[in-house]
This record gives C-alpha cells, sequence and structure tokens, in this order.
C-alpha cells in the first residue's frame, strides 16, 4: 500500500487476505523472535494455525517490511459480527519504539471499519497496555496461564459409579464431542463455536495424540459426560519453519481443553478428569502442565489451585467499542 513514515523510521505496508508460503515463513519467524524475547508467543493457537495454511478469509494481514526484513506484522479477523473484529501483532524486537505497533493497531481499527474491534496482548506487557489505552481501548478479559510440577504428588481418579475412561476416537467420536463441547462451554464462544473445521484442523496437528484426548462415557448408554484433552508441545529440537534456526525448547504438557456437560456437574468429573490427565502427562516423561483459563472463571481457577497450580502469566483482551474518538 506505499511507505509509512515516523519520526524513528520508515517501512514498507501492505495487505492481503492470503499469505504467500515465503510471507508464511517471515511471519512465523518474526512471531518466534518475538516469543523469544517476550517470553509469550503473540499469536493465539487458533490464529497460528491459520496462518500457518496462509490465512482463511475473511482475516486480513498486515505486513510492514524494513528492506526485505519483515519488521511487523498484524492479523485481523473480522469473522465474528457479534463479538466484533479481533486483532493480535507483533513487532520486531530490535524496531520496537519506533511507532510501528501503532501503525498496526491503527490499521486493524481501519479494517475493522469503525466497529467494535478486539485486541489481544499475549503476557499483557505495559507498553502493549499503554498503546491500547492511549487509542481507545479498555481491558475487558484477562487470561491466566497457569503451571504445575509433574514431580508433585498427583493422586488417582475417582470416577463416579457407572463412568468409565476411555480414548477419543477420530471420525467416530467427532460430532458427539462437538455437541458436548457446545453444551460445556455454552457462555463462552471462542471455546463453544467449534467447528468440524476447527476440530479437524487440531486432529491434523503433529502434536495430536488420541491416547491424549480422554473421554468420560457413561457406561450404560454410552453418553460422552466430560473430557480432558491433553497436549504436548515443544521438543528438544523444535524447527520454526524454513531455513530459520532451530532453538531449544524443554517439552510441557497442557491441559488443553477441560469440559464437563452441564447435567454432569456436581460429580466430581472436573477433578477425576483432570488428574487422569495429569498422570497421563507424567507417564510420557514430562515433568511440568500448563493451561489456560480466563480470570473470571472463578470456579475453575479454584480448582485448579487446588489442584497445585499456580498463576504463570497473564494474557488480556482489550476492545474498543465502535466508532470511539482518539487523539
Amino acid at each position: 500500500m506505499g511507505t509509512i513514515r515516523t519520526n524513528r523510521t520508515s517501512v514498507a505496508l501492505s495487505r492481503t487476505d492470503r499469505l504467500t508460503a515465503d510471507e508464511v515463513a517471515d511471519v512465523l519467524a518474526l512471531t518466534h523472535a518475538a516469543g523469544d524475547a517476550d517470553g509469550a508467543y503473540p499469536l493465539s493457537e487458533h490464529v497460528a494455525l491459520h496462518v500457518r495454511l496462509g490465512g482463511d478469509a475473511p482475516a486480513r494481514h498486515v505486513l510492514l517490511r524494513q528492506g526485505d526484513q519483515l519488521v511487523g506484522y498484524a492479523h485481523v479477523d473480522t469473522t465474528d459480527q457479534v463479538a466484533g473484529a479481533s486483532a493480535e501483532l507483533c513487532v520486531h524486537p530490535l524496531f520496537r519504539r519506533h511507532g510501528l505497533g501503532r501503525i498496526l493497531v491503527e490499521q486493524a481499527i481501519e479494517i475493522a471499519g469503525g466497529a467494535r474491534l478486539r485486541l489481544w496482548a499475549h503476557g499483557d506487557h505495559p507498553s502493549a497496555n499503554a498503546l491500547a489505552l492511549s487509542l481507545g481501548f479498555r481491558r475487558a478479559r484477562v487470561l491466566y496461564q497457569m503451571r504445575r510440577s509433574l514431580f508433585a504428588p498427583v493422586p488417582a481418579p475417582q470416577f463416579p459409579e457407572g463412568v468409565h475412561l476411555r480414548a477419543f476416537e477420530p471420525g467416530h467420536d467427532n460430532a458427539a464431542w462437538l455437541a458436548l463441547n457446545g453444551r460445556a462451554f455454552a457462555e463462552h464462544p471462542d471455546q463453544g463455536r467449534w467447528t468440524e473445521n476447527d476440530l479437524a484442523l487440531r486432529l491434523a496437528e503433529s502434536w495430536f495424540d488420541p491416547a491424549g484426548f480422554l473421554l468420560a462415557e457413561q457406561a450404560e448408554d454410552g453418553q460422552l459426560l466430560g473430557f480432558h484433552w491433553t497436549k504436548v508441545h515443544g521438543s528438544q529440537r523444535h524447527d520454526h519453519g524454513g531455513d530459520h534456526d532451530e532453538h531449544d525448547h524443554d517439552p510441557i504438557g497442557e491441559v488443553y481443553v477441560l469440559g464437563i456437560d452441564p447435567g454432569a456437574r456436581g460429580q466430581g468429573l472436573g477433578v477425576a478428569l483432570t488428574l487422569a490427565g495429569l498422570r497421563h502427562l507424567r507417564e510420557r516423561g514430562l515433568d511440568q502442565v500448563m493451561l489456560y483459563v480466563d480470570e473470571s472463571n472463578t470456579q475453575a481457577v479454584a480448582l485448579y489451585r487446588k489442584l497445585d497450580f499456580a498463576r504463570w502469566s497473564t494474557d488480556v483482551s482489550f476492545v474498543r467499542p465502535a466508532d470511539t474518538l482518539t487523539s
């Protein structure tokens, strides 16, 4: 779209609804450089999945380059007409304090067309908070990352009578699980609105292991009552893609998604499924496990703290109401 100049630098700005293979490699290199510097990856899993595939319309991509180097990137998803567009962005660590973050946010505001816009800051950095507030956003949602050692004791899970545990069967369980997920997260649309395609993308990921996707089932009629989907990510040699250098990462387990059917709550299934997943991850030789939970979900936060999880980091969603005027 042209060149933009700030008081400290100038960059070439472009916008696209589809990333080329080279652009995907550049974005992944940039986001990993930012994540390594900040201690928090700048894109959510959902966005990162689509970026690796070149993007998914109607999302828009904003690219800032200085010469041949990608120094800034924003992903703007305009899919949700109710909650509003959602943006995630990052700036290369060596090009910060040059006004590039402001350029990216202003581009996201323009793409949203004056409508409501949500902006995620992974890691809750003070600079991101200051930038968002200066552009008319307010803090709207807080997401905790919590962690627990797997060296600490993990009690044996106790399931209610007539309920047994089994592994997810891809293809066979897809529809029933999607229905259960929708019921369990009816008040959390980011998770509760998963479609068959959302599930298929994750089942195709290299980290997916059906043995770690645990289902609690009513033995009498096979009804699914709850689930604990675990995940293992990070490895000793993790390739960030393209010709970029590899970096060392300690593998860590994750309580990826834990859900209970509303009609089956109050029976201790949440605790039992969590413990079953933790034991599975420990049996894989992992020494640490993490999870994400909404600060507002006080019941879940209390459950995880009871099971020896502690807060590790914080992500924040900022919201800019429609037609906010900024100076």
